[in-house]
C-alpha cells in the first residue's frame, strides 16, 4: 500500500516537473519572438542565466496562478460575467509581471500588453500539457477529477448512496426533427451512438417527441418541467392588469414570482427538492445547490448563490484563459458569419450588430463551459439529481436560422459537451443516467415587419384609429387598416353603443413572444370580451383577423365564453373546435386543447394573436426580430424531444402522446422513483420548516 502511495506521489511530481519544463520552454520561445519581452539584463547574459530566469519565471507564474488567482476571482464575483471574461487576460498578465519582478536577478521584463499575450499562451500550454499527461494515465485522470471536487465532497456530508443518480441536460431550443437531422448528418456522434444509428452497437437510449403548450418557450416549459405547473403562463411576456406590471420570464423578479406561484399550484418544492442541483436555469426546481439560476439572481443575501458557478470555474486560471480565448474567437466568428450573410444578401436575415456578438459568445462559450463544469462537479460529489440548461443553440438559431450552418456548428459543440459529461460519469462515485431533453423547438420564417413593413403594434394602433409611424402608414397593411376604421366608424352609433374616443391611458399594450402576440387594454381592469372590444374599436378585430400575416385570434365572448377568430368572418366557439377547427386546422392536432387551456388562465390577454403558419414548410412570422422563433403555435417550435436511457420505463404507453411540460414533469418524477432516488415531497423543506 505504501509503495502504491509513493508511486502516486512520484507520478504527480513527474507531471508537475514536465509542466514546469514545458512552460519554461514556452517562455524562452516567446522571449525570442516578442520584441517587448526579454529574459536577460541589458548587458547580456549567458544561456544558462537566461534559462534559469525562464525557469524561475515559469515556476513563479504557476505558483501565483495556483494561489492568488482563486482569491482574485472571488473578489470579482460581483463583476458581470461578460466583464469578468475580458478581465481574465489582464489579470493573468499582471500575475506574469509580478512573477518576473520576483526574480532576484531582475533580468525579466515585459511591456504590459506583451505580458497579457505571454500569460495567455503559457496558461493554455500548461493546461494542455497537464491534461495530456493525465489522460494517458486513467488512474491519474480519475484522481484529478476527484481532486477538483474534493472540497465540495467534504461539505456534502455522508457518502452518496449506491443507487443511480440522474442528470437532466436541456438543449435549449433544439427541436426533435432538428436533432434527428443533425444525427443523420454526423454532427452529433454521441447521440448517434446512444441511439445506435450507424455503428451497429446496441442502443442505450430512446428518443421521442413531445408537444409543448401554446406558450412554446423556456419560461413556460421549464417552469412546468421543474416545478410541475406552468398554469397562468400565457407567453414569454405579458401584462397583468391587477398589478399593472409586465411580467417577463427572463427577468429575475418575474422568475422568482413565477416560481413561487408554481410551487403553490403544484403543492411541492420541485423536481430537485431533495439532494438536487440546478445549473444555468430560469428556475431552481427546489434544488438546494443553485448556480447561474435566474430566479435567485435578484436577491442580495447569503443565500444568493447564482454566481457561485463562475467562481468554481474561473478559479482555475487555465479554464479562465481557455474560455476567454474561445470567447474572443466566437466574437470574431459571429462578425465574419454575419458579414458573409449580409454580403450574400441572404433572406430572411435580421440585424446581428451591436452587442449581439458578445451575447452570442457568452451563450455559446462562457455559459456552456461554466454549466458543464458545474454539472461534472455535481456528478463527482454524487448528487442525486442535476438539471442544467445549455442555451447556445437557441441563441444562435434566433439570428441565423434553426437549420443554418451556424446553428449546426453549435450542435456539434453541444454533442462534445454530452461526450464529456458521459466520460465524467465513469469516474463518479455512483452510477448516473443521462437524460437529454429540450424545452421547445424553433420555427423558421421571416419577421412580420420585414414582410409587411409594419409591426404588430403598428397594426393594432391602426385598427384602433390611433396614430402610427409614417413608414407604417405607407404600407398596404396600414392603408387597409385605416380604411377599415373609416368604414367601421360610419356604422350608426345606436348599433354599437357609445363610440370610444381613445386617450393615452387607454392605448393598448402590445407585446410579442416569438410569433405570439398579446394585446391588452390597461384602463379596463378585467379581461375584455369581444363585444366590449367591438364597441370600443369596431375595426380592430376584423383588421387583425383578416390580415394575411395572422393565423387566428383568441378573445373572450359574453355569448360563448371564448371564441377563435379567423379570416373571412370565421368565428368558432371554443366548445365547437373539435368538430370545426376553423383557422386552427393548419396548426395540427392538439392546437384546440392548447388554446382552450390558455383561455382558462387568469392573466390571458384581451386579444391573443397567433401568426400565420404554413404547414408545407413549417414557417411562421415572428412578431420579434428573429428568423428562428418560438412562443406560439406552428411548426417545429412546438415539437421538442426527450432522449432517455432504456433503463427507464417508456415515457408514455404505445399510441399515446407526451403533451405539455407538466406531463414531462410527471414522467421525470417517475424515473427518479425508479432509480430509488428521493421522492419529490408534497411540501418543500422550506415550507416544512416554516
Amino acid at each position: 500500500m505504501r509503495g502504491v502511495r509513493w508511486r502516486r506521489v512520484a507520478s504527480q511530481v513527474g507531471r508537475s516537473v514536465a509542466v514546469w519544463a514545458v512552460s519554461t520552454l514556452t517562455m524562452l520561445v516567446l522571449a525570442g519572438i516578442l520584441p517587448d519581452f526579454r529574459l536577460r539584463s541589458a548587458d547580456g547574459d549567458s544561456a544558462t542565466d537566461i534559462a534559469v530566469t525562464a525557469a524561475f519565471g515559469a515556476g513563479a507564474f504557476g505558483l501565483l496562478s495556483a494561489v492568488v488567482w482563486p482569491l482574485l476571482v472571488r473578489l470579482l464575483l460581483l463583476v458581470p460575467a461578460l466583464v469578468l471574461g475580458l478581465l481574465v487576460f489582464f489579470l493573468n498578465g499582471a500575475l506574469l509581471l509580478l512573477a518576473l519582478r520576483l526574480d532576484p536577478g531582475e533580468r525579466g521584463t515585459a511591456a504590459p500588453e506583451t505580458a497579457v499575450v505571454v500569460a495567455a499562451v503559457m496558461s493554455a500550454v500548461a493546461s494542455a500539457t497537464g491534461a495530456a499527461l493525465a489522460v494517458r494515465d486513467d488512474d491519474a485522470y480519475r484522481r484529478r477529477l476527484y481532486r477538483l471536487s474534493d472540497r465540495r465532497r467534504r461539505r456534502s456530508g455522508p457518502p452518496c448512496p449506491a443507487s443511480p443518480g440522474t442528470v437532466f441536460l436541456q438543449l435549449d431550443g433544439v427541436g426533435h426533427d432538428v436533432l434527428l437531422d443533425a444525427v443523420g448528418k454526423g454532427l452529433m456522434p454521441t447521440v448517434a451512438r446512444w441511439l445506435d444509428i450507424g455503428d451497429g452497437a446496441r442502443p442505450t437510449h430512446r428518443l421521442i417527441p413531445w408537444r409543448t403548450d401554446w406558450s412554446s418557450q423556456t419560461g413556460a416549459s421549464q417552469l412546468g418541467i421543474l416545478h410541475g405547473s406552468n398554469h397562468d403562463v400565457p407567453a414569454f411576456r405579458w401584462y397583468e392588469k391587477d398589478t399593472r406590471e409586465v411580467v417577463v420570464c427572463n427577468r429575475p423578479t418575474s422568475a422568482a414570482e413565477l416560481q413561487r406561484r408554481a410551487a403553490g399550484y403544484a403543492g411541492h418544492g420541485g423536481l430537485l427538492a431533495v439532494d438536487g442541483a440546478s445549473r444555468g436555469n430560469l428556475f431552481s426546481g427546489g434544488a438546494g445547490q443553485q448556480a447561474l439560476v435566474l430566479s435567485i439572481a435578484g436577491r442580495r443575501s447569503r443565500e444568493n448563490r447564482s454566481r457561485a458557478g463562475y467562481f468554481a470555474y474561473f478559479s482555475d486560471p487555465a479554464n479562465a484563459v481557455r474560455t476567454a480565448l474561445s470567447f474572443a474567437a466566437e466574437v470574431g466568428r459571429e462578425i465574419g458569419q454575419s458579414t458573409r450573410a449580409r454580403l450574400a444578401k441572404q433572406r430572411p436575415r435580421v440585424s446581428r450588430g451591436g452587442l449581439y456578438p458578445l451575447v452570442r459568445a457568452f451563450a455559446t462559450v462562457v455559459e456552456r463551459d461554466v454549466v458543464v463544469a458545474a454539472v461534472t462537479g455535481d456528478m463527482l460529489v454524487g448528487r442525486t439529481a442535476v438539471y442544467a440548461d445549455l442555451v447556445a443553440y437557441d441563441e444562435v438559431a434566433h439570428h441565423s436560422g434553426p437549420a443554418s450552418r451556424d446553428a449546426q456548428k453549435v450542435l456539434e459543440s453541444l454533442d462534445r459537451s454530452l461526450a464529456l459529461i458521459e466520460k465524467v460519469a465513469e469516474h463518479a462515485p455512483r452510477p448516473y443516467r443521462i437524460v437529454v431533453l429540450s424545452d421547445h423547438g424553433q420555427s423558421p420564417g421571416e419577421t412580420f415587419r420585414s414582410r409587411y413593413g409594419l409591426t404588430l403594434g403598428d397594426l393594432v394602433r391602426a385598427g384602433c384609429g390611433l396614430p402610427v409611424p409614417r413608414r407604417a402608414e405607407r404600407t398596404r397593411s396600414g392603408t387597409e387598416a385605416r380604411a377599415a376604421v373609416r368604414a367601421a366608424l360610419r356604422i350608426p352609433v345606436e348599433e354599437h353603443g357609445e363610440q370610444h374616443r381613445p386617450t393615452r391611458r387607454s392605448e393598448p399594450i402590445v407585446l410579442a413572444s416569438g410569433n405570439l402576440g398579446l394585446v391588452s387594454f390597461p384602463d379596463v381592469t378585467h379581461r375584455m370580451s369581444k363585444e366590449e372590444i367591438d364597441a370600443r374599436h369596431p375595426a380592430l378585430l376584423p383588421t387583425l383577423a383578416n390580415h394575411p400575416g395572422i393565423g387566428f385570434l383568441l378573445v373572450r365572448s359574453d355569448e360563448h365564453g371564448g371564441v377563435v377568430l379567423g379570416a373571412y368572418g370565421a368565428e368558432i366557439p371554443l366548445a365547437d373546435l373539435e368538430d370545426n377547427p376553423g383557422p386552427l386546422a393548419a396548426f395540427g392536432p392538439g392546437a384546440a386543447d392548447a388554446v382552450r387551456r390558455t383561455h382558462s388562465f387568469p392573466h390571458t390577454a384581451d386579444i391573443m394573436v397567433n401568426s400565420f403558419h404554413d404547414p408545407a414548410d413549417g414557417e411562421v412570422l415572428a412578431f420579434e426580430e428573429q428568423i428562428g422563433s418560438h412562443g406560439g403555435l406552428g411548426g417545429e417550435q412546438g415539437r421538442p424531444f426527450l432522449l432517455s436511457p432504456l433503463g427507464f420505463s417508456a415515457p408514455v404507453d404505445e399510441g399515446e402522446e407526451l403533451v405539455g411540460a407538466e406531463h414531462v414533469h410527471r414522467v421525470l418524477r417517475r424515473w427518479m422513483r425508479e432509480s430509488d432516488g428521493p421522492q419529490v415531497p408534497m411540501v418543500s423543506s422550506e415550507e416544512r420548516a416554516a
